[in-house]
């Protein structure tokens, strides 16, 4: 039993270390992106920085840069010249025109969004097939209440709108509809077969019993992994992967998910151990951390392009109401308001991630 215990504990401290490894690398990736868009545009680099709070370790690089690890493993930063204040300095960030601003911005969230990509491509060519989300029939009483029948083979293609990509979005996409009638589309010998307006009835199942649902039965055929297919699914999980946070958001405006649903690192780190340790074999643990590892660089590469003040987004957002401001009105709105602004939501996000964090610390507690 002892020996049992050290080796569990040592697969829950391998998968903390990979968790805080991972945080690592997107973090390290999103503000690569700022840098080498910074480079290319000739914006003056102060520092370029992994981790918060003191510093550990630093070398000057070319340019004045100087590369820094410091001890807090939860964020980093790329201080640039004129980032949040005017410069004289030809060379700094305010100085640049609005598309190498757009482009410095929005580059930290697109390199995090291409190393999700990347993942998922790396994983994909590891795969022998990949499941398509078909039907296996109806029940008896579906055609007479919905004018026609579904059909074996057919493939599953829209509910309500929503493209199904993989097969877990056909749970997922039933779940928003939240037992209320839904639009689906399937796709039978390449045309598209709608059925409109399916309502939760009683229907028989193949036991001879009644159970409340939808009336159609699903299963999966297997798509040979060609170079192709690799590519067409690893798109189709990186987009499925951006609609998933845009749904989550959505709950959250909503009301039909709270505050207290959102992890933080510490949820983060639970649930990659919870991964970990529900695996069959190592290969298989790391392989779905870094699928989850996928999923969450996305997320943030969605996330930070929401136009929120403090966020990449936020000064994408202010950098087109100046530039609008400039052209209408003839006057540029001070970078000092934008601070401002940036200060206040920054000082809200660290308070949500503080509850947020708080909220994880409570449930491993529970």
């Amino acid at each position: 039993r002892g020996r049992g215990r050290t080796a569990q504990q040592r697969g829950k401290a391998m998968y903390i270390i990979i968790a805080i490894l991972l945080f690592g690398v997107l973090i390290a990736a999103h503000e690569w992106g700022h840098f080498i868009a910074a480079r290319l545009c000739g914006v003056t680099v102060h520092e370029f920085a992994i981790g918060m709070g003191p510093q550990v370790w630093h070398k000057e690089g070319k340019k004045g840069t100087k590369f820094s690890l410091r001890a807090f493993p939860i964020g980093g930063f790329c201080a640039m010249e004129g980032e949040d204040e005017d410069s004289d300095d030809p060379h700094s960030l305010s100085n640049q025109g609005f598309w190498k601003k757009v482009l410095v911005f929005a580059a930290g969230a697109a390199m995090n969004f291409l190393v999700g990509v990347l993942i998922i491509l790396i994983l994909n060519f590891q795969a022998a097939g990949f499941l398509v989300p078909v039907a296996s029939g109806c029940a008896p009483e579906f055609e007479a209440v919905n004018g026609a029948a579904l059909l074996e083979g057919d493939q599953f293609y829209s509910i309500n709108g929503s493209r199904i990509y993989l097969t877990s979005d056909i749970d997922l996409l039933l779940m928003l509809a939240n037992r209320q009638p839904i639009d689906l589309v399937v796709l039978r010998d390449g045309e598209k077969v709608a059925f409109n307006n399916l309502a939760v009835g009683t229907y028989s199942d193949s036991e001879g019993g009644t159970y409340q649902g939808y009336g159609f039965y699903r299963t999966a055929t297997v798509k040979e992994a060609t170079l192709g297919v690799r590519l067409q699914y690893t798109w189709y999980n990186s987009i499925d992967f951006v609609r998933t946070v845009w749904f989550s958001l959505q709950m959250l405006v909503t009301g039909s998910a709270g505050v207290g649903d959102l992890s933080g690192p510490v949820g983060i780190v639970s649930t990659i151990n919870e991964v970990g340790a529900q695996s069959a074999s190592i290969g298989d643990a790391l392989a779905n951390i870094a699928y989850f590892g996928a999923m969450i660089a996305v997320n943030l590469a969605v996330m930070n392009l929401l136009p929120i003040p403090a966020l990449d987004g936020g000064h994408i957002m202010f950098l087109v109401v100046s530039t609008v401001s400039e052209k209408v009105f003839r006057k540029k709105i001070p970078m000092k308001y934008e601070a401002a602004i940036n200060m206040v939501f920054l000082a809200l996000l660290m308070g949500l991630m503080l509850f947020v964090t708080f909220n994880d610390v409570m449930k491993l507690i529970r």
